[in-house]
C-alpha cells in the first residue's frame, strides 16, 4: 500500500538519490550540524546524498585541532593536602580563628577563581561549536550534554566539567555502551548524583535511578527493586581529586539481581544488563529521534504508529551496529522520512543553534563571545548549566514572548554590533553582508540587479521557502532602498528575515 504523500515514509527506506537537491542539502546542514552558507548548501546538493551524509558522519576523515588539556587549570578545585588538612584541623582544635578564616578565605578566592574558569570554558565550547570543521561531532558533543545531563551549579568544578565535555567528544559518534560505562565512572556525574559516598549498608539510588529513567530506559521498563538492586552495584564508585576510583572496601560484593541479571554484579554488569535490554535501543531510537527529526512525546502512546514504526526501524538499526552511533545516524540522514515535507523546516531551533546556527550560515561576526553567552543564558540553554538532570525540555519549551525578544535582538547585535541591551554599538568585526552575498549570487551573478530574484535566493537560503507576504515585503525594503542589493541592503533584508517566526524553525 503506498505510504499517503502529506505523511512521512515509515521506514528507512533511503531518499532516491535524483530527489536530493538545495533544499535537501541545506535540512542536512542544520539538523546534522549547525547550518551552512550557500556555497556549502550547493557543494552538498552536488556531491549527492550518500557523499554528503558521509562527509558528515564519518568525523574522523576531517582534521581538526585536537583540544589541549592545559587550556584550562586542573587543580584551582583541588582536594587540600595532607598537610593544610592537617594545620585546619589543628587550628579548630585550639580555636584559632583568624587561622581559620584564613582557610576559608582562600577556599571562597579558589571558588571565585573557578567560577571564572568556568566562563572562560563557556566561551571555549562557542567559539568551536560556531568555528568547528565537524559540525555532527559538536552537535553530538551537545547531544550528550543535554541527555547526561550535568550541571556546574552543583559540581563547582570546572575541570570536571571541561573533562566530561571532552568524554561527550571522544565518544560523540562512537558507542553509547561506552557512553554508560564512561558515565558511572565520570567525576562530575558521580558528584551530580552523589554517588561519591555511597558505600556497602548505604547505598545513594540517585545514580542507579537516572542511569535507567534518563540515561537508558526510560520510565515503566524497571523496577523500584531494579533501583535499589543497582545503587548496591554501584556502592564504591567514587572519585580521588580528578580521577575515578572504586572503592572495593566500600563496594557491595553481595549477590543481586537487577533487570534479570544475577550474581555479585557491579557497575559494569549493572550497564551490561541495561543494554540487553531491547527498551534501551527504543528509548535512545526515540531520543535520536526528538533531536535530529521532530519532537515528539517519549511515551509511544502518545505517537502515532507511522512514527512509531519508522522509530523502531531506528531501534533496529541501533542493535544490528552494536550500539554504534554513526551508523544509526548514517541511517537517519539518508532516510526519505528525514526529508518529508512535514519534518523540513518544522524544528524550533533551540538557542545554541539559532545562535551558532547564524555564525555559520550568515557568516556574522563572532563579536563578544560574552554577550553571547548571556544571551544563550536569558534564552534558556546556558552552556554546562541544564536545568535539571532531565537536561532540557526543547521544543516549544524554547519559545515564549520573553525569549523572543532576547532571540530578535541577539541576531540583531550578530548582524549590527548593537548590543542586545539596546546601548551601545560594537564598532569591531563590522558584518560584511557583500561576502555572503556574493557566497548567494556566486551561481547567479546576473542577479544582482533584480531584487526580486535575490529575495527569492536569500529567503530559500535562509528560511527554507519564500512566502509571499514576506517576498512583496522584502522586495518593498530594496525598491525602497535604491533597488539594487548591496552587503548594507543584505544587512537589512537579513533583520527582516531573522525577525520572522519562519527563522526560529530548521
Amino acid at each position: 500500500m503506498d505510504q499517503p504523500r502529506d505523511r512521512a515514509p515509515a521506514t528507512l527506506a533511503p531518499l532516491p538519490e535524483d530527489q536530493f537537491g538545495y533544499e535537501q542539502a541545506r535540512h542536512l546542514l542544520w539538523r546534522a550540524g549547525f547550518g551552512g552558507t550557500p556555497e556549502q548548501i550547493e557543494l552538498l546538493a552536488r556531491w549527492g546524498l550518500d557523499r554528503a551524509v558521509d562527509t558528515l558522519v564519518d568525523v574522523q576523515k576531517t582534521p581538526v585541532e585536537p583540544v589541549r588539556e592545559d587550556l584550562f587549570d586542573r587543580d584551582i578545585m583541588r582536594p587540600a593536602s595532607i598537610s593544610e588538612r592537617r594545620a585546619y584541623r589543628a587550628a579548630l582544635q585550639r580555636g584559632d580563628e583568624e587561622a581559620v578564616a584564613r582557610f576559608r578565605a582562600e577556599r571562597q578566592r579558589r571558588q571565585r577563581s573557578d567560577r571564572r574558569q568556568m566562563r572562560r570554558i563557556q566561551a571555549w565550547w562557542l567559539e568551536r561549536l560556531i568555528e568547528t570543521p565537524r559540525p555532527l561531532e559538536e552537535k553530538m558533543t551537545l547531544f550528550w550534554h543535554g541527555h547526561f545531563a550535568t550541571s556546574y551549579r552543583k559540581i563547582e568544578d570546572s575541570w570536571h566539567m571541561f573533562r566530561q565535555n571532552q568524554f561527550f567528544r571522544a565518544n560523540a559518534l562512537g558507542n553509547f555502551g561506552d557512553l554508560l560505562f564512561g558515565i558511572i565512572r565520570d567525576p562530575a556525574m558521580i558528584r551530580y548524583l552523589d554517588n561519591q559516598a555511597s558505600r556497602v549498608g548505604a547505598p545513594n539510588e540517585n545514580l542507579a535511578r537516572e542511569l535507567m529513567e534518563l540515561f537508558s530506559l526510560g520510565e515503566g521498563n524497571y523496577s523500584e527493586q531494579d533501583i535499589k538492586e543497582g545503587a548496591r552495584a554501584l556502592t564504591g564508585y567514587t572519585f580521588e581529586d580528578d580521577e575515578f576510583v572504586f572503592n572495593e572496601n566500600n563496594h557491595d560484593k553481595g549477590s543481586k539481581t537487577i533487570l534479570g541479571m544475577r550474581g555479585p554484579l557491579d557497575g559494569d554488569d549493572f550497564v551490561r544488563a541495561i543494554l540487553q535490554r531491547r527498551e534501551c535501543s527504543q528509548f535512545m531510537a526515540r531520543k535520536l529521534y526528538r533531536f535530529f527529526v521532530r519532537d515528539v512525546p517519549m511515551d509511544p502512546q502518545e505517537c502515532d504508529r507511522d512514527t512509531n514504526r519508522y522509530i523502531g526501524q531506528v531501534a533496529q538499526a541501533m542493535l544490528r551496529s552494536r550500539y554504534e552511533i554513526a551508523p544509526v545516524l548514517r541511517a537517519i540522514f539518508r532516510s526519505a522520512h528525514f526529508y518529508h515535507p512535514s519534518i523540513m523546516g518544522e524544528q524550533i531551533k533551540s538557542p545554541v543553534q539559532l545562535v551558532v546556527g547564524a555564525a555559520r550560515s550568515l557568516l556574522t561576526p563572532t563579536r563578544d563571545l560574552y554577550v553571547l553567552l548571556d544571551a544563550l543564558d536569558l534564552m534558556g540553554q546556558a552552556l554546562f548549566y541544564p536545568p535539571s538532570v532531565k537536561g532540557w525540555d526543547g521544543g516549544r519549551a524554547w519559545i515564549n514572548t520573553s525569549t523572543m525578544f532576547v532571540r530578535q535582538n541577539t541576531l540583531s547585535y550578530m548582524l549590527t554590533g548593537v548590543m542586545p541591551q539596546g546601548s551601545d554599538r560594537s564598532e569591531e568585526d563590522r558584518y560584511d553582508g557583500e561576502a555572503l552575498l556574493g557566497s548567494l549570487l556566486s551561481a547567479h551573478p546576473g542577479a544582482r540587479g533584480e531584487p526580486a530574484r535575490v529575495v527569492d535566493y536569500l529567503l530559500r537560503f535562509t528560511i527554507g521557502r519564500a512566502p509571499s507576504s514576506a517576498k512583496q515585503e522584502l522586495e518593498a525594503f530594496v525598491m525602497g532602498h535604491g533597488g539594487r542589493v548591496t552587503g548594507d541592503i543584505l544587512t537589512g533584508l537579513l533583520l527582516l528575515i531573522t525577525a520572522m517566526p519562519e527563522y526560529q524553525m530548521c
